[in-house]
């Protein structure tokens, strides 16, 4: 059986390939940015996915509701696999949008709520809480992106 997780990841890698061009630029080197990313997170974010970034427990097993729980977005979670188009779509969009509307979760989007500066300024965050080594290969996987 396929865990949930990898459904979604499966989900937002054929995304990736299907999505409009255009590179989404994160500014993980931008302190102003990483600062008001921060801000952004701690308001919209951090009650699901957590003040340190940790998501919530066995975020990767549906709950009785048939919702995945917020995922991380430190090291051990999947954020990091992803190209920063996706993640800009999936904050933007939701992943609702992305996979489909039968698709169960908790987390909207949230185009009209968030400009498209602060989503980049929070995903510039997340990224700037990354081990050189995971931001390195996030570099790579944004290189095969954009081939």
């Amino acid at each position: 059986m396929i865990k949930p997780s990898l459904l979604l990841l499966s989900a937002c890698m054929a995304f990736a390939l299907t999505a409009p061009a255009g590179a989404v630029e994160l500014k993980t080197d931008d302190t102003d940015a990483v600062r008001s990313g921060k801000s952004i997170y701690k308001s919209h974010c951090a009650a699901c996915h957590g003040r340190s970034l940790k998501g919530q427990r066995n975020w990767q097993v549906r709950g009785p509701d048939g919702k995945l729980p917020a995922p991380p977005h430190d090291k051990s979670g999947h954020t990091w696999h992803h190209p920063a188009k996706v993640l800009f779509d999936l904050v933007k969009r939701g992943p609702k949008a992305m996979i489909g509307p039968d698709y169960q979760t908790n987390m909207p989007g949230y185009e009209g709520i968030l400009s498209d500066d602060e989503i980049i300024a929070v995903l510039s965050y997340i990224k700037s809480t990354w081990p050189a080594d995971i931001r390195r290969r996030h570099d790579g996987i944004e290189r095969q992106h954009h081939k």
